[in-house]
This record gives structure tokens, C-alpha cells and sequence, in this order.
């Protein structure tokens, strides 16, 4: 029993002996490779700090400039549309006409008593003057006399009454040919021809006035006291008043080629969403935007001070963060590239392409990767500069 038990054991104490040759082997084989790997040809980037224009680019909704409800000022039976549904309307012109045959016949009424109050003025008159000059010879009592006076003033009074009847008949009979307050687009008809209108209780049509639209979007809390914050450190510059240039960009891609301002920020936060919103104002004189539409708001305006500018494709993300890789010399005065985290901030396009803005993390002796990332397997590779990066 016990000599089985010793050949075993050195069979064992073989075996570990073999692994042991055989992994020393691997690791001298790997060391001497990546020792004979060639360095990484990449291109860099010296980094220099500059002031960068920037533009935000948020999600928006168009409206119209003016939307109008259209009413009935008066009740009446709709007698004609004077309008295709869709089309443009100008100020001023008739969408709607009631029957005005009532408001006709109220005008002449109210014609009929003016004339009658202007005869009663005129006999009034003439009976006040009449009984004044009889008083002044005693041939009547000063009691007539003040009758006569009472009649004619009440006759002015009745005059001016219906003066005020006749400009009412008036304004109602051009309330019943119902127009447009503004220029615009006008929508659908809501009430049909025939039918009866108690006055503004009832909607007719609505009427949007497009020549100019406002630009409806929401800003992140967050990220106006983020900036509001920048302000304060002198990083960042915004426009006199917030007062950004605002571009259009359309759902296919083209950009609107007539450029706004903001000129509204709501103090109010919504409490869904944490934005609040802001409005700029846009010439849409070729009718080219249609209030409801989805598109995107860049503004611009904004200046970014003491930063960095590298190419998007040079800031990685390892999961935690973002970083790029900086070639700089080891202990030994070898070229490796080692990574260095980076705090970016908003992107910028030029020339179209796209780059980031690096708020901080590099200094300006350091020379960033900018090409041939792909090449480096690992931190600390060495590495060679095969040609110079350009902004």
C-alpha cells in the first residue's frame, strides 16, 4: 500500500511541474510579444484653449401669430360663407352674412326716431324761445316759461338717445356681415348655412394669422441654472436680454431660412416636465410653416470662454465617463498614449463637422489622440505621431 501511495504522489508533484514549465513558457511568449508589438501610428492635436460660439438645439411646436375665435356679435340666421374653407382671408373682409333684412328694418326704425326727436327739438325750441320773450313782458308765468324750458331740454335729451339707437343699428347691421379681425389663415366652417346663432355663445370658424409664427419650446431647469451658474464664473456669455437668434430646422432636415429672436421666457416652471417655456417670433411671409408643426429651435448667440475644441471622434466613453487618450513620454522617454478623463460640454459643428467642446480636464503642453485610437490596445501602448491633427 504505501509504495502506490508514493508513486502517485510524484506523479502529481510531475504534473504541477509540467503546468508550472508550461505557463512560465506563455508569459515569456506574451511579454515578448507585446515587447516586438510596433508602436501605434496616430495622428494628435495639440490642445489650445479658445472662445467657441455655441448653439442649443431643443424640440419645438409653431403657432400662429394671432389665433382668433370668429363670432357672431349679434343672433341671427346664417345667410351665406363667404370664404373657402383653408384659404387665406384678408382683414376686413366678410367670413359670415346673418339675414339682415331685421337689422335693416332696426336701422330705419332708428333713422325714423332720430328725425322725430330733431322735430321735437326744433318745437321745443321754438316754444321755449316764444314763452321767454312773453315772460320778459309779464304776458305769461314764469312757471310756463320754466314747462317750455323743462320740454326742450328733454327734447335734446330724446335727440341724443336716439342718435345712440342709430350708430346701435348701425354697428349691428356691420355686426351681421361677420369679418375678419386680422389676416390669416382661415380653418373649417363650424356652423352651416341656414342655421340660427344666438350671438358669441357660438363658435363659427377660427382664424390664425400666420405672416408671422411664434416658436414654442421648453428649457430644462436644469440647465438654465447650469448656465446661469457659467455666467456667474465668467465661462459663458449670453445675449443682451436672452434675446437668441432662433433658427428653424424643418422635420426633413432643411433649415427655414428666415431667422428669429426670442423675445418671451416664462418665469414659471412647469411642474411635469421641470421646463419652462420659452417663445421666439419668425417672418413666415410664403406661408411656408403651418401652426402645429413639430420641429427643432437652434439658438444661437451663446459664447463659451477658455475651452477646448476636439474632434467628436477623439472623446471616448468608457461607461463611467469621458475621456481621450493623451500621447506623452513614460519613465523610460518612450511615446505611450494614456488615457485623461474630460468634462465636455455642448457640441459645435464646423465646416460640417461635428466637434466637442472640453470645459476642462487638459492642459495646453498635452498633445491628444486624435486619430488611430483604434490602434491602441491597451493604456500605456506605445505609440508614434504619424502626422499632425488639424482642427
Amino acid at each position: 500500500m504505501y509504495p502506490h501511495f508514493t508513486s502517485c504522489v510524484n506523479s502529481v508533484l510531475l504534473m504541477a511541474s509540467t503546468l508550472l514549465l508550461l505557463t512560465a513558457c506563455q508569459e515569456d511568449n506574451s511579454q515578448s510579444a507585446s515587447h516586438a508589438m510596433p508602436p501605434a501610428a496616430v495622428s494628435v492635436l495639440p490642445v489650445t484653449k479658445t472662445n467657441v460660439p455655441i448653439t442649443i438645439e431643443l424640440p419645438a411646436t409653431l403657432a400662429g401669430n394671432k389665433e382668433v375665435e370668429i363670432r357672431a356679435r349679434v343672433s341671427g340666421i346664417v345667410e351665406s360663407r363667404n370664404f373657402e374653407e383653408g384659404q387665406k382671408v384678408t382683414e376686413g373682409q366678410s367670413l359670415f352674412t346673418l339675414d339682415l333684412e331685421p337689422f335693416q328694418l332696426e336701422l330705419e326704425t332708428a333713422q325714423a326716431k332720430l328725425h322725430a326727436a330733431q322735430a321735437a327739438v326744433t318745437q321745443t325750441k321754438r316754444e321755449r324761445d316764444r314763452f321767454e320773450t312773453l315772460t320778459n313782458e309779464r304776458s305769461v308765468s314764469k312757471r310756463d316759461f320754466d314747462n317750455a324750458a323743462s320740454s326742450y331740454d328733454i327734447a335734446l335729451a330724446n335727440l341724443e338717445s336716439a342718435k345712440v339707437a342709430l350708430n346701435e343699428a348701425k354697428l349691428n347691421l356691420n355686426y351681421a356681415q361677420v369679418k375678419a379681425p386680422v389676416s390669416g389663415i382661415i380653418g373649417r366652417e363650424l356652423v352651416s348655412e341656414g342655421s340660427y346663432v344666438s350671438g358669441p355663445e357660438v363658435l363659427l370658424t377660427q382664424l390664425t394669422d400666420t405672416n408671422t409664427m411664434r416658436v414654442r419650446f421648453g428649457f430644462s431647469e436644469r440647465e438654465q441654472l447650469k448656465m446661469r451658474q457659467d455666467v456667474e464664473t465668467g465661462s459663458l456669455t449670453l445675449p443682451e436680454n436672452n434675446e437668441f437668434d432662433a433658427q428653424i430646422v424643418l422635420q426633413d432636415g432643411s433649415i427655414y431660412p428666415q431667422t428669429g429672436k426670442v423675445n418671451f421666457s416664462d418665469v414659471r416652471v412647469n411642474r411635469y416636465t421641470g421646463t419652462s417655456e420659452l417663445q421666439a417670433k419668425v417672418a413666415n411671409l410664403h406661408s411656408q410653416l403651418r401652426p402645429g408643426q413639430f420641429v427643432r429651435v437652434r439658438l444661437k448667440g451663446a459664447v463659451r470662454h477658455n475651452v477646448v475644441l476636439l474632434p467628436q471622434r477623439a472623446v471616448l466613453d468608457n461607461g463611467t465617463g469621458k475621456f481621450v487618450y493623451i500621447a506623452t513620454k513614460n519613465e523610460q522617454g518612450m511615446l505611450v498614449a494614456l488615457p485623461a478623463p474630460v468634462n465636455v460640454g455642448e457640441w459645435v459643428r464646423i465646416n460640417s463637422d461635428n466637434y466637442w467642446i472640453i470645459r476642462d480636464g487638459l492642459t495646453e503642453e498635452q498633445s491628444v489622440i486624435v486619430e488611430g485610437m483604434a490602434r491602441i490596445f491597451f493604456p500605456g501602448m506605445p505609440v508614434q505621431v504619424a502626422q499632425q491633427g488639424e482642427k
